[in-house]
């Protein structure tokens, strides 16, 4: 057989000839795309088989490793034709979808109120936010695999959407706009079935009084803690929404979005549409006299224009900033930025240089 591949070897022997390929033969590891690379097709290791097995009654051609998980360039191209497919979303559609994002993210806040309101008792502080944390990435897992659309996890793929010229910025605003809006309208609406449904009285009131404090502390955070600690939220919930495009099944794509997300909340960094919900919870139960009359401390700060102007905006805008700039924009310019017109600079540098020498 003639061949060409440099793994390929063949000599005669007191037997006969003798033909065996290289990276079979030594087990070495091989993926599709070095495969690719090399030349090695389907059809050319059927041939290559065939040959050996002709030679010597045997043979073994390389493996072809399953692919576990997409490569962060493969990402990078998925994320662009994501903001492709978004973009193309009619209004209505994109409303219910990023209600139903809001109301998911509202969910995860229950749960992870629900979850930890004594809990600390047992395990401690650190245990406590790990647990919380956990159980807080029900949101983002539901917004992923059942689908709606996310302010926060748009900022990654919108951006890099635009960035790649694939969509116009009138395209990003209106997702943008609608979808903040409508995220607003989801979480405020699950807070107010919680409010009715009661399940702040759980524990004796615990849950309600935790959702209380929680819901104070975000809003007597100053400007600048509450716009870095957005910047750091949404770096990590972009990553996540990264990590799962990385996953090539359900069980890959939970833990890409549960491990950043986990941080992020044991961190304690805020994030604008999970504010939707515990800030107006919040809000709700702060007529409950009950709750209050041995906490009055709770209430301070917290309306709702204290919610708009000292949490959501700086929240928002640090959201905002950790998105676009810090993975959109540095992924982008990566692994999808055009590289000739730098390297043409460099060639005009380095004729310069050779000038003046």
């Amino acid at each position: 057989m003639s061949t060409k591949c440099q793994f390929w070897q063949e000599y005669d022997s007191i037997s006969g000839g003798i033909s065996y390929c290289e990276l079979a033969a030594f087990n070495r590891p091989v993926n599709p795309q070095f495969l690719a690379q090399i030349g090695c097709t389907e059809e050319k290791r059927k041939q290559c088989l065939g040959s050996m097995e002709l030679n010597i009654g045997t043979g073994a051609v390389p493996t072809v490793e399953p692919v576990v998980c997409n490569s962060p360039a493969d990402i990078a191209k998925s994320c662009v034709g994501a903001a492709v497919k978004k973009a193309a979303i009619t209004l209505t559609p994109l409303r219910v979808l990023a209600i139903l994002a809001g109301a998911y993210i509202a969910m995860g806040g229950i749960l992870n109120t629900v979850i930890t309101n004594d809990l600390g008792n047992y395990i401690g502080d650190g245990l406590t936010r790990l647990v919380g944390g956990m159980v807080f990435s029900l949101g983002l897992i539901l917004v992923i695999l059942g689908g709606a659309e996310l302010f926060t996890g748009n900022n990654l793929v919108m951006t890099t959407g635009l960035l790649d010229k694939k969509i116009t910025i009138k395209q990003v605003l209106n997702n943008w706009i609608n979808v903040y809006i409508f995220n607003f309208v989801g979480a405020v609406l699950v807070a107010s079935l919680v409010y009715y449904s009661g399940i702040w009285k759980f524990n004796g009131g615990a849950v309600g009084l935790k959702a209380l404090s929680v819901a104070s502390g975000k809003v007597n955070l100053s400007f600048s803690e509450a716009l870095v600690r957005g910047i750091l939220c949404n770096w990590l919930v972009c990553l996540a929404v990264w990590l799962s495009m990385a996953g090539k099944d359900a069980f890959g794509k939970i833990l890409g979005i549960m491990i950043p997300v986990t941080a992020f909340v044991a961190m304690g960094l805020e994030h604008s549409v999970a504010n939707m919900y515990f800030v107006p919870m919040g809000i709700f139960l702060s007529g409950q006299e009950a709750l209050v009359a041995n906490s009055p401390a709770v209430l301070e700060g917290l309306t709702w224009s204290g919610f708009f102007l000292k949490n959501l905006l700086p929240v928002t805008i640090g959201n905002m900033i950790g998105g676009i700039f810090f993975v959109a924009t540095a992924y982008w310019n990566i692994y999808l930025k055009p590289h000739t017109q730098e390297k043409k600079s460099w060639r005009v540098l380095h004729g310069l240089f050779q000038n003046r020498l």
